[in-house]
């Protein structure tokens, strides 16, 4: 069974053991006058929908690349989980309008022993969901999994509080069933809004997973002739495509066929090794010629190093003749302004170099 299978087979599990409890939670709490099972049943066809969805963005996920989408459909999947939050902060918004009007209108309830069976066998089903559906999510690597797992939990709480609100009403006559509903609204909008966090941040772009980063660099180092790995990018186009770039650093005396074969071995290994799809290798070439460019190159890594948030420096090299230098200046993140890190440390190279034409470019490193 491939990937996509098994998340569809786990959100069908979801949708049917949703709808069950939602039938069962709405007649009992229909019956029973209760806004807090109502409310709770609500949140049930919401997360059975998210399942849908999730379902629904798997399919459309596996639609091959065209020319308007040539790395493929795979990040459809951000757009369920946002489908998916808003969804359940609706759920949530909709769930805490009705709980305030019933402290606003108070009405009696009547709890049989119908009722608390039904809620008692919710509270259960809801765990079994949720830890089902967590687990099969981190296997699967599915962020939208993983959010209707955790939510299914959270639920089970809230589900749990329904059930010690029958007891006390019984035991004490004190009806505090709205109030419970107000605290599963708010719980089930906390939940809706974390996922619209989360999946918004995988929208914009984040830094890869460091382990990941980690086995590539591995891989390519794994090559005697390259010197350095250095800016590795990964980019997700669904967890089953991958794609990154990097830069190596290889001695200048490499000839250009060298490094073309090189490059092809690099590219295959890494996706043998990792799964991700090389799509550029950018080619540093290190001076290895003269001791002289080594004693500079050196100097200007320790004036790196020892200016205001300078971490470290690659991609040197410099032409003694045409007096040129080039390289690139690695800035913490947070630190300063990448301008005002660049212009400092322009000065100071061009201090120690005046004769040579002197072109930085500065980053961060986002693999760390």
């Amino acid at each position: 069974m491939n990937r996509n299978e098994a998340i569809i087979r786990t959100s069908a599990v979801g949708i049917a053991g949703n709808l069950l409890l939602a039938v069962f939670k709405l007649i009992a709490g229909t019956a029973a006058n209760s806004v807090s099972i109502i409310t709770d049943a609500i949140n049930n066809i919401a997360d059975g929908m998210s399942s849908l969805v999730t379902i629904i963005g798997t399919r459309l996920s596996e639609k091959e690349p065209d020319k308007e989408h040539p790395f493929g459909y795979g990040r459809i999947e951000y757009l369920s989980s946002l489908i998916i939050g808003l969804l359940i902060t609706y759920a949530g918004f909709d769930a805490l309008r009705t709980s305030v009007l019933r402290i606003i209108h108070p009405e009696p309830v009547e709890y049989s022993a119908v009722t608390m069976i039904v809620v008692a066998a919710g509270v259960l089903i809801k765990v079994m969901i949720g830890l089902y559906t967590k687990r099969r999510g981190e296997e699967l690597s599915s962020q939208p999994l993983i959010a209707s797992g955790i939510d299914a939990l959270n639920d089970s709480i809230g589900s749990a509080a329904i059930f010690l609100a029958a007891i006390i009403y019984l035991m004490s006559g004190y009806a505090i069933e709205a109030w419970i509903g107000i605290a599963i609204s708010l719980l089930i909008m906390k939940n809706g809004i974390v996922t619209l966090r989360e999946t918004a941040s995988g929208i914009l772009g984040e830094a890869p997973d460091i382990k990941l980063a980690a086995a590539v660099r591995k891989s390519i180092q794994s090559f005697p002739e390259i010197d350095g790995v250095y800016d590795i990018a990964i980019h997700s186009y669904g967890k089953e495509r991958l794609v990154g770039t990097a830069h190596i650093e290889v001695s200048d005396q490499l000839t250009v066929a060298w490094i073309d074969n090189l490059q092809r071995a690099v590219i295959r290994k890494v996706k043998e090794d990792t799964g991700v799809e090389m799509m550029g290798l950018s080619i540093y070439a290190i001076n290895t010629r003269s001791e002289a460019t080594i004693a500079i190159r050196e100097a200007v890594r320790n004036i790196v190093r020892n200016t205001e948030g300078g971490k470290e420096m690659h991609g040197f090299y410099i032409d003694l003749v045409d007096k040129t230098m080039n390289f690139e200046a690695v800035l913490e993140f947070g630190v300063r302004s990448m301008e005002s890190f660049r212009t400092e440390l322009l000065e100071k190279v061009k201090k120690a170099y005046p004769e040579y034409d002197i072109q930085i470019n500065v980053l961060h490193d986002f693999t760390e």
